[in-house]
């Protein structure tokens, strides 16, 4: 989807919601179509950084106010969280059922026939779905941040003791 509001940029009026303010969430759910809508069987975040070379024009074309996936993003994104007043969001990787848990109601899907379940975009209203800061508007970035620090740590009490070279 990401690739197909980069390439297109269809304008806002001809997507069925609106994205501004939203949450984009990097996620392949499993959904079953029943005879009350759809259900979400599993919900978890896929990694983010697949999506980097489209994310920043995407976030500026359509507004949202978040983007939500595992493993970060890069500097560009960052870059658009900044200007945009945007935050990427971790969310726990591995607990695809627990988070499907907390979506209560699928309130649409677009482009589902092109784009197969996984590639659709999903509307999906949660409650109390558990997801952390970890790339704030501010320019902030803990995914580096503890890249950072691991490694001095690693530096520090392993390398030297096994002859690596960092």
């Amino acid at each position: 989807m990401h690739r197909y509001l980069f390439d297109e940029r269809p304008p806002a009026a001809h997507i069925p919601f609106d994205l501004r303010g939203s949450v984009l969430y990097h996620c392949g759910p499993i959904v079953k179509k029943t005879p009350e809508g759809y259900q979400v069987f599993a919900a978890g975040p896929t990694t983010s950084m697949r999506v980097e070379r489209y994310t920043a024009q995407v976030i500026a074309d359509y507004g949202m106010r978040g983007v939500m996936g595992k493993g970060g993003m890069g500097a560009k994104t960052l870059d658009a969280l900044k200007e945009h007043g945007c935050v990427y969001l971790q969310a726990i990787g591995g607990a695809a059922v627990y988070l499907a848990e907390r979506v209560t109601k699928v309130a649409g899907v677009w482009k589902l026939e092109e784009f197969g379940m996984a590639e659709a975009m999903w509307i999906l209203e949660v409650n109390d779905f558990p997801a952390i800061v970890t790339m704030d508007a501010h320019g902030k970035n803990l995914h580096e941040e503890i890249e950072k620090k691991s490694r001095s740590i690693f530096e520090t009490l392993i390398a030297p003791r096994r002859g690596i070279a960092m």
